[in-house]
């Protein structure tokens, strides 16, 4: 590849996604990046951790640069249900509520039971999220805005808001969530240095 021009190359998402055939999108654990025997697999769509980082590795050695492609949105394939007052919002205009707040039963809690807490004891809850699109308790499919909580405003004014995509939608006003995603950065840029040139 250098020696036809090429500089850099983009990775695509390298962590565990709700299944091995997740090209990384449906974002799992951002911990495991084909290390832990998680949604039925150790690897990720991609490999393992080990052959992740040899790639990289060959690839700075030949002076090739490694950009990593994350996805800091949203969260998919909860290890339990959670029982959460929402909202259901107008799929075309996602600023309008088209409910009244009732219970619901969403895929939000995320404990990794696969690799405990190495490299981080922080499990998720409905509380670091904004909102989901499935209720379990009826089998329905909406987008669903937790009680008490807002969408975020730096976004595309796609469908009046385009802070919901899918999944559960991550919630970047809470200073748990903050400190947790600063945290892989530092473990993912840092400390292993997989996107380092």
């Amino acid at each position: 590849m250098k020696n036809i021009g090429v500089t850099s190359i983009w990775i695509p998402p390298a962590y565990k996604g709700t299944s091995q055939a997740d090209v990384g999108y449906g974002v799992y654990d951002i911990y495991d990046l084909g290390e832990f025997n998680q949604k039925g697999t150790i690897r990720t769509k991609y490999g393992t951790k080990a052959e992740l980082q040899t790639a990289i590795n060959n690839l700075h050695e030949n002076g090739i640069q490694a950009y990593g492609d994350v996805v800091m949105n949203h969260k998919g394939g909860a290890d339990y249900l959670e029982t959460v007052d929402a909202v259901e919002v107008d799929s075309a205009d996602r600023n309008r509520e088209a409910s009244q707040p009732y219970t619901i039963q969403a895929w939000s809690g995320y404990d990794f039971p696969g690799r405990g807490n190495t490299y981080s004891s922080f499990k998720w809850n409905w509380t670091h999220f904004d909102g989901t699109d499935w209720d379990q308790s009826r089998s329905l499919k909406r987008i669903y805005k937790f009680a008490g909580k807002a969408w975020d405003w730096q976004v595309s004014s796609e469908n009046g808001n385009y802070d919901y995509l899918m999944y559960a939608d991550i919630d970047y006003d809470n200073s748990e969530v903050v400190n947790e995603m600063k945290n892989w950065g530092t473990w993912c840029f840092m400390i292993i240095k997989l996107f380092k040139s």
